[in-house]
């Protein structure tokens, strides 16, 4: 059984956004829904429902494990800027920044070299502040 079983999709919804701002931040979210345009609100619907309201919110996996999950992901594909905005959820979701390392160096050797460099860049960046 899922935590979303039986849920309308305004429950979901409802689910999603607070896992979303429990994950992101609140002013991840809150800048998220400003930009929203007639173009792009049914994809924020779509993934406040779907991604946060129904994946994230599953109990197979903590939040934990699902920011591993996620950042391995998002190395291969090169998605640069929702790895930025992961590597800060993942530490919100109990990362430490030596394991943040560790994936990066992992995903090295089966996302490639190029993708980890890229990623350790980011990382960089983005935890600056956290050494």
């Amino acid at each position: 059984m899922t935590t979303n079983e039986g849920l309308s999709d305004a429950e979901r919804w409802e689910q999603g956004m607070l896992v979303r701002r429990s994950v992101l931040g609140d002013e991840h979210v809150d800048r998220s829904i400003a930009n929203t345009t007639e173009l792009t609100a049914d994809f924020q619907d779509f993934i406040t429902r779907v991604a946060w309201g129904d994946v994230w919110s599953r109990p197979g996996l903590d939040r934990r494990s699902r920011s591993i999950a996620v950042l391995t992901s998002l190395i291969a594909h090169g998605h640069h800027e929702e790895l930025a905005m992961h590597l800060r959820a993942a530490l919100r979701n109990g990362l430490e920044v030596s394991e943040i390392k560790e994936i990066i160096l992992q995903s090295a050797v089966y996302s490639g070299v190029p993708a980890a460099n890229t990623a350790f860049r980011i990382a960089n960046d983005v935890l600056a502040d956290e050494f």
